[in-house]
């Protein structure tokens, strides 16, 4: 069961997904942190973040909409009070970070390269660039790579950047960030929403707009994490609608080597122990000598 990405060591392909799984923490109760891949923790900024204001979540037909707005303690807060809890795990800990600018990105790297028990950094590129309008910097070629460069610049750690779905090409940026030096691609964050109460004639979130998980983006998810892995020759990593085994073996079999597991955990606390099992049971099954085996394996 055991993968590599990027010279990072996992005991499994299954890793949480940012934004759903809080800092390990809030999980711990509820199944054994040292059983997974990796955790990516919640999306770090420079300074803490409030977010948006409610309403910010939003059930819909096989998913869910947020507009959470990335909220969270800050890098600082984090390494004091949330990572020494990380290190008492034999875990890999994945570090998400973005900025509003390229100084941020690399900032939230420098500080986070600086401390023991972070293995790798995951760069949310799917965040407003002030200084462009608000153009996300994931949706410019350009900007993605030059954030893939700052970032690289400042850290040791395994860099991996979490791509965008909202993009007329999502190949185009994977390729940008590789030949920017990124170690890995994790695709897709939430692809852009709406909800609307017929009864009132308003948006549900309070944002007008939010991101949409869960099962509903997975075909999408799927096509576009096949489509990237033909396109780079650095490993993908794969979520979106992650809900069993046979999914998380789908993204595989796309062209991850490695997956993430995000909106299913607010269904099912426990969802992530029952894809490992679900995995070693299909690698035993098929007599496989590694899970590894199956990974771009899609005949077309």
């Amino acid at each position: 069961m055991a993968v590599e990405i990027a010279g990072l060591k996992l005991k499994n392909p299954v890793m949480t997904a940012s934004g759903t799984f809080g800092y390990g923490e809030e999980y711990a109760q509820y199944l054994d942190l040292n059983r997974l891949g990796g955790i990516v923790v919640k999306g770090l900024s420079l300074k803490p973040r409030l977010g948006n204001p409610p309403p910010r979540i939003m059930e819909t037909a096989g998913g869910m909409l947020n507009a959470v707005g990335l909220q969270n303690v800050g890098v600082d807060v984090f390494i004091e009070e949330k990572l020494p809890f990380l290190r008492k795990y034999d875990v890999a800990v994945i570090a998400n970070i973005y900025g509003e600018s390229y100084a941020e990105y690399a900032q939230v790297a420098r500080k986070l390269s600086a401390v023991p028990g972070v293995h790798a950094l995951e760069v949310n590129v799917s965040c407003p660039n002030v200084k462009k309008g608000g153009l996300s910097f994931g949706a410019d070629p350009k900007a993605a790579a030059e954030v893939t460069r700052r970032v690289k610049a400042e850290t040791h750690l395994p860099v991996i950047v979490k791509l965008t779905p909202n993009v007329t090409d999502i190949t185009v940026i994977a390729q940008a960030v590789e030949k920017a030096g990124a170690d890995a691609v994790s695709l897709i964050n939430t692809l852009a929403g709406m909800s609307i109460d017929l009864k009132t004639r308003t948006p549900h979130l309070k944002n007008i707009t939010g991101g949409l998980s869960g099962p509903a983006i997975k075909p999408v998810a799927l096509r576009m994490v096949w489509q990237v892995a033909q396109k780079v020759s650095i490993p993908v990593i794969g979520m979106g609608g992650i809900m069993t085994a046979r999914d998380a073996l789908e993204f595989m079999v796309a062209g991850a080597s490695a997956v993430q597991v995000g909106t299913a955990n607010f269904i099912n606390p426990l969802v992530t122990m029952e894809i490992i099992e679900g995995m070693r049971q299909y690698v035993k099954h098929h007599k496989l000598k590694s899970i590894t085996e199956i990974v771009v394996t899609l005949k077309v």
